[in-house]
């Protein structure tokens, strides 16, 4: 998918901010409608490009033939504060069916009450949530036991490699737990004479493309949250595997400031200048969406995809990758609940749509069902991140009552730490843990 999946801090700050603010009652709506009836829904969603909306639109258009009662309006290219702000002030306008790209504001979304429980709604239409959908799936798109969306496709993250540049170093297959990758990492690296890179192996900067420390960090598959949701990261063995892990490779890979300046040559992620496409790394954490880009823009070598390696205790788990993706759900403010989960029903469940829907946007599907699906593009790397989202060891980032806040957090805090500016590791993940509780106590509050 060409839209850019990583969300900056400025807009998730100001999305957890509209949260935030907006805390006070949500409008009521009403479950007591009748879906037979002529109705016309609003949807809005966040797909711009050319390609994605044509598929949004080829979708409702099979939709509104199965329900020739229902029409339904869409608005593109909306973000979640539009929605946010339209679900506060209420009124005739605002939409009956949502979307969102950022998985991280579900607990945000259910615990407000913006979004409407839909576990009411899958056990009147006999839908078995855990059968049809992946149970990390299943976990991004529900916060505390209140199921207020649903998936509509994933992403899933994994390992583009350059084949060409493997076959030179000597390196016969894609690395499968962390040792072996960062021996990969600098057996791919090539220092010129005067010290910069003429190619390098990995690049492990936090603030490089989709490198946002929480996707690498899934591979250690940690427990972010007690029971009470109080932040155990301090607790948490393997956050201090992770940074060391991290820091050693940049250690390893020449240093943080060579790194830094080096990151600083490389052209923009989505445009053919892609640091990857252009031999300047060997090796790329991305997702599904990149093969497409790749193939369209080509290439000067040969490349591959695999699944990201785990920890080398964890080898069993080798096929594991952090998932996310797009999330729908009912406006707790529609007066047509039920028409509008018909849509929802249609869009994350029927195996044909969700097929469709996947081909035509290249993201993985979100059901099992589709998942195994024949008619499934059969691009075989496209195929390594299908494999990805239905790995049983594959893991998402949770729900916070804080929304994106903790993953900010975070991401300052390993910003700070790969740049050697956490003197003592134990005493700044305590200090990281105490942020992120502030933080929501103040949601709470």
């Amino acid at each position: 998918m060409q839209r850019l999946r990583h969300r900056t801090l400025v807009l998730l700050l100001t999305t957890a901010g509209l949260l935030l603010s907006g805390c006070a009652r949500p409008a009521v709506g009403s479950a007591e409608d009748d879906p037979t009836r002529p109705v016309t829904l609003r949807f809005w969603h966040g797909w711009s490009q050319r390609s994605e909306v044509a598929a949004v639109d080829a979708a409702i258009a099979r939709f509104e033939r199965r329900h020739p009662n229902i029409r339904v309006m869409t608005t593109g290219n909306v973000t979640d504060e539009t929605v946010n702000q339209a679900l506060r002030a209420g009124g005739g306008a605002t939409p009956d069916v949502v979307s969102s790209f950022t998985t991280d504001n579900v607990g945000q979304y259910c615990s407000s009450g913006m979004w409407a429980d839909l576990d009411p709604f899958l056990r009147k239409s006999g839908v078995d949530k855990a059968a049809v959908f992946p149970k990390p799936l299943l976990d991004y798109s529900s916060y505390r036991g209140t199921q207020c969306a649903l998936p509509l496709l994933a992403d899933a993250y994994g390992l583009y490699y350059n084949r060409d540049a493997f076959e030179k170093a000597g390196i016969t297959r894609p690395p499968r737990t962390m040792s072996e990758f960062a021996e990969a990492a600098r057996k791919l690296t090539r220092r010129t004479a005067g010290g910069s890179y003429e190619q390098l192996g990995f690049m492990p900067g936090f603030r490089f493309y989709e490198n946002s420390p929480e996707r690498l960090f899934a591979q250690w598959a940690p427990t972010w949250f007690d029971a009470d949701g109080t932040s155990r990261l301090a607790r948490e063995p393997s956050t201090k595997r992770f940074l060391g892990f991290q820091r050693d490779l940049v250690t390893a890979l020449g240093g943080y400031g060579p790194l830094e300046r080096h990151r600083t040559t490389f052209g923009e992620e989505m445009s053919s200048q892609n640091a990857f496409r252009t031999g300047k790394v060997a090796m790329l954490l991305d997702g599904e969406w990149r093969g497409r880009m790749l193939k369209e823009t080509g290439t000067d070598f040969r490349w591959g995809t695999a699944p990201l390696p785990v920890p080398d205790d964890q080898a069993d788990a080798y096929g594991r990758g952090c998932l996310t993706g797009t999330v729908v759900g009912i406006a707790h403010s529609s007066r047509h609940q039920n028409a509008a989960w018909e849509l929802v029903r249609f869009l994350t469940t029927d195996t044909d749509q969700v097929v469709a829907f996947a081909n035509a946007i290249h993201n993985v599907p979100s059901t099992k069902a589709a998942l195994a699906s024949p008619a499934l593009d059969a691009d075989p790397a496209f195929r390594t991140f299908v494999g990805i989202a239905g790995d049983p060891h594959s893991v998402s980032v949770p729900p916070s009552a804080n929304g994106g806040m903790y993953i900010l957090a975070l991401r300052d805090f390993a910003y700070d730490s790969e740049a050697g500016r956490v003197p003592d590791l134990d005493r700044g993940l305590r200090r990281l843990d105490r942020r992120i509780d502030d933080d929501t106590r103040q949601t709470a509050g």
